[in-house]
């Protein structure tokens, strides 16, 4: 930090300080715990021939707030008031704070006192507000938010709405994240991409999978909506899970000849898994691999590995799952413990000697 402060006192003296230089700075002394020196360098903007305004004052509120200080950061906002007027994104830092504390009532007198200021709250103020109650599982709190950005002429945007949904679908609310969706269209909202992906993957958890199709066949290209590589990949997921795994090849051709969504490792999981669970563990997985590594040019991740020997191990298939064991080390990827325990007991079944050593002195340094 002396180091750093030694340096910024000569690009002081240079006149080379800019508030993006500030504002680096004041991150990496409050992320080290020194907020106070974080602030003492606000204090100083004028000696950089920088201005203490409204800008300025907001880069010191969201270093604070982002490190849990928003007691001192709202204080600070106090006193630099009368000189200094804050904005919306000023009491926005200010709400994210409080979420982030877990002290939402702060985060909602914090609306309240945007208004006293002559600052209208925005879909941003809200969101924000709306994201806790979601984390907390807190639907209608959520939904009586929404009656007052409607009050506010705020009503929700495609953002919002798409973010409650996810979280009804994680608590399998799914009823009830499809009916939302039918609101938002109500309200004149525009869906995007990633509402779609939503609303397919709430359809697949609910087990509507035709209507799932619909959405993704039908209504995205009537509305202009473009799919991309998670919207395949949510697709190609349900198919799998529904032993549809024709389809779910299907899709990834499509996919693969489409110009604005192309295959990740995400896109192979669900067709691999499906290799395993109809017993296809000789060419089909082979013409899987092969074009993940050759074709798209993807990298094996430990999730990757992990799946494919543990599924091999389990089809009696301890040589190959020994070779991608193998190949996982020599690429600095750690296998997890568990995975090496299943691999080991398996080799040790098949005779092989000098792969279960390997394996067993791989295991000590774990």
């Amino acid at each position: 930090m002396d180091r750093m402060r030694e340096v910024l006192e000569e690009m002081r003296r240079s006149k080379l300080v800019r508030l993006a230089t500030v504002g680096k700075v004041m991150r990496r002394f409050a992320g080290a715990g020194l907020w106070e020196e974080a602030v003492k360098v606000f204090d100083e903007l004028g000696d950089f021939g920088l201005e203490k305004n409204t800008e300025a004052m907001n880069l010191l509120l969201d270093t604070l707030c982002k490190e849990r200080r928003v007691e001192q950061a709202r204080s600070i906002m106090l006193q630099l008031k009368p000189h200094v007027l804050p904005d919306a994104h000023t009491f926005n830092i200010l709400i994210f704070g409080w979420c982030k504390i877990n002290r939402v009532d702060e985060a909602q007198w914090t609306i309240q006192e945007m208004k006293g200021h002559g600052v209208r709250p925005c879909v941003i103020s809200y969101s924000m507000i709306v994201q806790f109650y979601c984390r907390q599982g807190n639907f209608n709190k959520v939904y009586q938010l929404f009656d007052e950005m409607r009050g506010e002429g705020h009503p929700p945007n495609v953002v919002t709405c798409t973010t409650v949904m996810h979280y009804l679908a994680k608590s399998e609310e799914f009823d009830e994240a499809l009916q939302l969706a039918e609101m938002m269209k109500l309200d004149g909202c525009e869906p995007d991409t990633l509402f779609y992906n939503c609303l397919i993957h709430v359809l697949a958890r609910a087990g509507r999978v035709e209507d799932a199709v619909d959405v993704f066949k039908v209504e995205m290209p009537t509305r202009g909506v473009r799919p991309n590589t998670p919207s395949y990949n949510t697709m190609i997921s349900m198919c799998c899970h529904h032993g549809h795994v024709q389809k779910a090849m299907d899709l990834l051709k499509e996919m693969e000849d489409s110009n604005f969504a192309k295959p990740d490792v995400q896109t192979y999981y669900p067709l691999l898994k499906a290799c395993f669970k109809s017993g296809k563990t000789d060419g089909f997985l082979s013409r899987l691999l092969d074009d993940m590594v050759n074709k798209h040019h993807l990298s094996l991740d430990v999730s990757a590995y992990t799946l494919l020997i543990h599924g091999l191990c389990r089809a009696d298939k301890a040589d190959w799952a020994y070779l991608l064991f193998d190949e996982m080390v020599g690429q600095d990827i750690t296998p997890r413990y568990q995975t090496c325990r299943l691999l080991l007991d398996e080799v040790k079944q098949k005779n092989m000697y000098d792969a279960a050593e390997r394996i067993e002195d791989f295991m000590k340094k774990l």
